[in-house]
């Protein structure tokens, strides 16, 4: 170290020479004379080898001149053991300079102090840090912050339940993991509270959030703990409860002084305006003042302006007055008429040609654009089923009208799905036993919407295996031409039968997504029968061949909210199938039913259903009308608590066997909570072997089911009884399904 410093002091002074400018002649001689002597120096340095004594220092007896007692050996040694040894000074006076001194340092002992530095590359960022660890070893950590939210002055304007909706206070659920994370908070929510406001017109709006009170320490400021005052975070300590208030005060709403619309001319002329529904007056508010101007952008496309845009709205604000001047600038574009349908061929795969969307379309070229005929046609192409995604927009051509609007084409962009598809159906009722329905459809398989459908059911009382042909949308929007051929065996303990159709028929149907008020269909069948079954004329169960030529008719109106699960409105149909036998056996008849259900919703989880059923064959006796054709009543789409064809009058045996008219009712109550519900209804019903009801002897089931949601309709399951069961009636009655009862 000695000889560093000194060559420190040479380099020094030798730059200190190079650097200052030599003296003038004239200027007075400089003093060399040291600071301080080398010896003095020398002397002053401190020992590298035992500390240097320090005198003890006197007490107030030996400034006075006392004579201090002596200790006896003992005491000593014992006082010496008690006292630590002497600090060496840290500095010394050398010449009226103070020098430092460094006392012994013990020699190292840590063998981590020892120990070469790991290779860069072996360090592992992930490894927890030494004072993390040391931090994790404490465990007198603060217990989390417990709070309860209050929101003043938010109520009254309707807006509290939005707020905590939106609340990082509500969503914390009354617990913080300490002050900082409360306090952050409490700003956050501030500035939540003063947004929502501003958006429904209060602009000068003030809103503080705080701590209020504490049940616990409520001296405490919201912030950290001392370390003697930190609670334990254990099962016996307390949590902090504090009250945390959000006030607001909203002020007077604004409202609008004037409301303007720069916009091109239109026809007719007021047409922007009125589509804007603003007025002076109306409050300044985020919701109203977007809401009027989506009504904007709905209308204009919909009166013959396609590209019609929206620009930036200004709103000039007077504090003194609390009022806004509004301005709305409308780039309304040319009006114009539909033009061709085109297909987009660089999109995805085609399912038929421009063509068929005309087809499907309900304007004609010439027609007023209106956005919602674009809807439409875009609706009604999805309703095929053939498609994975459909588009369908405006595209502005050099072409002019007549009456100088412009030519507007429909660009339509088909990315069709697989077209083939496997469906199935199960359910099981008492009486019919488990049924299971298996479809494969090729949904284009001759274009256009020419669909190939192939079933298959396999039951414990029911076989059956089918095959249509369905052209969907023929050559008129809505309108199904179909064909089919099928054969069927069923055995149940009213009859017997093995049956062969040819049939088909036009019809109007409704889907799921396409649902419609009015839905018809007519056309025609010819079936041939080999049936075992009572006949009343003979008094035995007889086997006879049945050919009969019908001309099925159906007319059904729909004004309920859902096709599948239904919660308000009604639905009403009927049918009639005039029949005519072909062998000679039965003549002439006709089969009429009439069916009506009612639907209420009384609250956001119960719905009241009700339907009612009457059916009536006219011009045949009932022994000599096929087994399969006659009237039943009783199960899961009939009349719950029964069996499956249960009702009505009975042979030698105790079977059933079937009339000429029948009644049936029901009402059920649908109470609905998330995914399930539960119904309790009420069934009754009766058959009967004349022409057409008498009402009398009606027979009542009970009963109660389960409902499970599903997106494409409830799984049913529900389980009845009769009431004053009878000989021959099934004590309880199971049905499952998909849908419900009616």
């Amino acid at each position: 170290m000695f000889p560093a410093f000194l060559a420190l002091t040479w380099l020094t002074g030798e730059a200190a020479a190079q650097t200052v400018p030599q003296p003038v002649q004239d200027a007075p001689p400089v003093d060399e004379t040291p600071i301080i002597t080398d010896e003095d120096f020398e002397k002053a340095l401190p020992s590298l080898t035992a500390p240097k004594p320090v005198p003890k220092p006197e007490t107030d007896q030996a400034k006075a001149g006392e004579k201090l007692p002596d200790k006896t050996t003992a005491e000593k040694t014992e006082a010496e053991k008690e006292t630590p040894p002497p600090t060496p000074p840290l500095s010394a006076q050398v010449g009226g300079l103070e020098v430092l001194e460094l006392p012994d340092f013990p020699p190292l002992t840590d063998p981590e102090l020892k120990t070469d530095l790991a290779p860069l590359e072996s360090f592992n960022p992930d490894a927890a840090p030494v004072g993390e660890a040391i931090a994790n070893n404490d465990s007198e950590v603060p217990p989390p912050i417990a709070y309860e939210l209050h929101v003043d002055g938010l109520a009254a304007l309707g807006l509290e339940g939005r707020f905590k909706d939106l609340s990082a206070l509500a969503s914390g659920k009354g617990k913080a993991d300490n002050a900082a994370m409360l306090r952050a908070r409490l700003t956050e929510d501030e500035q939540t509270a003063l947004k929502l406001l501003k958006s429904e017109g209060y602009y000068d709006a003030v809103v503080i959030a705080r701590v209020e009170n504490a049940d616990m320490a409520s001296s405490q400021p919201l912030g950290p703990q001392s370390e003697n005052t930190a609670p334990k975070n254990d099962a016996n300590t307390p949590q902090r409860r504090l009250s945390v208030l959000v006030n607001a005060n909203a002020g007077e709403a604004y409202k609008l002084s004037s409301v303007k619309v720069v916009a091109d001319p239109t026809e007719p002329p007021d047409l922007v305006r009125n589509a804007l529904p603003l007025s002076p007056g109306d409050v300044i508010a985020a919701d109203l003042i977007k809401s009027a101007e989506a009504n904007v952008a709905l209308i204009l496309p919909q009166e013959g302006y396609p590209f019609a845009e929206l620009g930036l709205r200004d709103i000039l604000i007077d504090p003194q007055t609390r009022t806004g001047d509004y301005t709305l600038p409308v780039k309304t574009g040319p009006r114009a008429r539909f033009g061709a349908i085109v297909n987009d061929t660089s999109g995805g795969r085609q399912a038929f040609g421009p063509d068929h969307v005309q087809i499907l379309s309900r304007f004609e070229t010439g027609d007023l654009y209106d956005s919602r005929e674009v809807d439409d046609l875009r609706q009604a192409m999805t309703a095929t089923g053939l498609f994975t995604s459909v588009g369908v927009e405006p595209v502005l051509t050099d072409r002019k009208n007549a009456d100088g609007t412009a030519v507007v084409d429909l660009k339509v962009t088909q990315n069709a799905g697989r077209p083939r598809t496997i469906a199935g159906d199960l359910g099981f009722s008492t009486g019919q036993g488990a049924r299971a329905e298996i479809n494969w459809t090729h949904r284009n398989f001759r274009p256009p919407e020419g669909a190939l459908i192939a079933s298959i059911i396999v039951g414990t009382q029911e076989q059956g295996l089918s095959g249509t042909f369905r052209r969907s949308n023929a050559k008129r929007r809505d309108r199904t031409f179909q064909y089919g051929a099928s054969f069927n065996h069923q055995a149940y303990d009213s009859y017997e039968a093995q049956t062969v159709s040819l049939s088909t028929s036009v019809s109007r149907v409704s889907t799921p997504l396409w649902q419609k008020l009015w839905t018809w269909s007519y056309g025609a069948e010819l079936l041939a029968t080999r049936e075992t079954g009572f006949s009343k004329t003979r008094g035995v169960d007889v086997q006879d061949d049945y050919f009969y030529a019908s001309l099925p008719l159906k007319l059904n109106y729909d004004r309920t909210d859902n096709l599948l699960n239904p919660a308000k409105g009604w639905r009403a149909g009927v049918q009639s199938t005039p029949t005519v036998t072909l062998n000679g056996q039965g003549g002439y008849f006709v089969s009429n039913i009439g069916d009506v259900s009612w639907y209420r919703q009384v609250s956001t989880k119960w719905v009241v259903a009700a339907r009612g059923r009457v059916g009536s064959i006219y011009g045949a006796d009932t022994g000599v009308i096929a087994p399969s054709r006659r009237l039943y009543a009783g199960g899961g789409g009939s009349v719950r608590g029964f069996g499956y064809q249960e009702l009505g009058p009975r042979d030698a045996n105790n079977n059933p066997f079937g009339g000429r008219s029948v009644v049936e009712m029901a009402v059920e109550a649908r109470y609905r909570f998330g995914n399930f519900g539960v119904v309790p209804f009420i069934d009754a019903g009766q058959v009967y072997d004349k022409e057409f009801p008498e009402f009398t002897n009606i027979r009542f089931g009970v009963g109660i089911g389960a409902r499970y949601y599903t997106n494409f309709g409830p799984v049913r399951i529900d389980i009845a009884t009769p009431i004053s069961r009878r000989d021959g009636e099934s004590p309880v009655s199971l049905y499952v399904g998909i849908g419900q009862a009616f």
